[in-house]
């Protein structure tokens, strides 16, 4: 009953956090310069001619009335409170918004055109992160000091040092074709190839496959060493632990005292991953995007906050919000999953 209490807590709590964190970037968003009025008011100056003396002429020609205008026409005529709340209820959260920059599309219309690549992104990065860096901490760990160790540990460090960027360059040159490349192995860039819609469903599958596999590499080597060692550290202080030496002392296997009772317990602090299972459809990397060529989440989100459309940023970021407090209770299910004692109460 008392956990049943602490998880209907945080479901309330999601409210209020939510719009707060959504008031606090909405009023940001409205108080910086270099907003819709202000790029309006740019083009209408530039619309006279290529001369800087008719760009003057027409920016002075610029009235009060047609600021005013082009205020009402992006609605920022309005005080900052009547503002948020049509973008929270009129305009659901802003993604019936139409985007400032693409005037003929709403700001979920953009989002959902990037969603497939980002879920490949993330349900790929997701998936390969735990299902190859636990059994590889799990190794290390039983194999603390060893060759093995050793020689795994330098392979996950090299690849969390090297820049993402510098690493996809690397693999461009060596993989795709490019003039320097060794091998023709993939595509250079884009998410799918030209002729990807006439293709039946087992060659797109591939299409994709043979786009995204060098980016997600990228994309996932550097979360490898964290999550790698932490399994390796978790489950080493779980052995050295007296519970353990007791299941030993009364003639329990060292397998059984690892994979039936030190396992779960080191899981628990991998578990506060858990939760970004339901922020994977946004996951996406600039740096790896633009080295790629992909259009996905990381590069919308770059051109929402470069051109100031406030719409798309908005909802993507309202959606990240509410998908990410979600997620923070779901880890906190996870830890009651896999060890009943916890107690958030206390």
């Amino acid at each position: 009953m008392e956990r049943l209490d602490y998880f209907l807590r945080r479901l309330l709590l999601v409210v209020p956090t939510f719009l707060g964190i959504t008031c606090l970037c909405f009023a940001l968003c409205q108080l910086v310069p270099g907003g819709p009025v202000e790029q309006m008011i740019m083009q209408m100056k530039g619309m006279g001619g290529g001369e800087s003396a008719r760009i003057g002429e027409a920016g002075a020609s610029i009235s009060e009335e047609q600021r005013k205008a082009i205020e009402a026409y992006f609605g920022f005529d309005k005080p900052v409170y009547i503002r948020y709340w049509r973008w929270l209820v009129r305009d659901r959260i802003g993604l019936r918004m139409p985007s400032y920059k693409f005037r003929n599309k709403s700001a979920w219309q953009l989002i959902r055109e990037r969603l497939p690549v980002s879920l490949v992104f993330g349900i790929t990065g997701f998936l390969l992160s735990y299902l190859v860096c636990i059994p590889l901490g799990i190794a290390k760990a039983l194999r603390h000091g060893a060759r093995f160790d050793t020689v795994s540990s330098i392979l996950v460090f090299v690849g969390y040092a090297i820049p993402p960027f510098a690493f996809g360059m690397v693999l461009k040159m060596l993989f795709c074709g490019t003039v320097d490349s060794l091998w023709d192995i993939f595509p250079v860039a884009g998410f799918h190839s030209d002729t990807f819609a006439s293709l039946d469903f087992a060659g797109k599958a591939r299409d994709i496959f043979l786009h995204m596999f060098l980016p997600v590499l990228c994309y996932v080597i550097g979360n490898f060493a964290v999550l790698t060692l932490l399994m390796k550290n978790s489950l080493l202080e779980q052995i050295g632990k007296d519970y353990i030496r007791t299941v030993l002392a009364r003639g329990g296997s060292l397998r059984r005292a690892i994979w039936c009772h030190a396992f779960r317990n080191a899981l628990i602090p991998i578990a506060t991953g858990f939760g970004g299972i339901l922020t994977v459809m946004f996951a996406g990397s600039v740096i790896i995007e633009q080295v790629f060529e992909i259009p996905g989440m990381g590069r919308l989100s770059l051109e929402a906050i470069v051109g100031r459309d406030y719409p798309v940023f908005m909802g993507i970021l309202a959606l990240t919000s509410i998908l990410g407090l979600l997620g923070n209770i779901l880890s906190d299910f996870c830890y009651v999953l896999i060890d009943p004692r916890i107690n958030f109460q206390s």
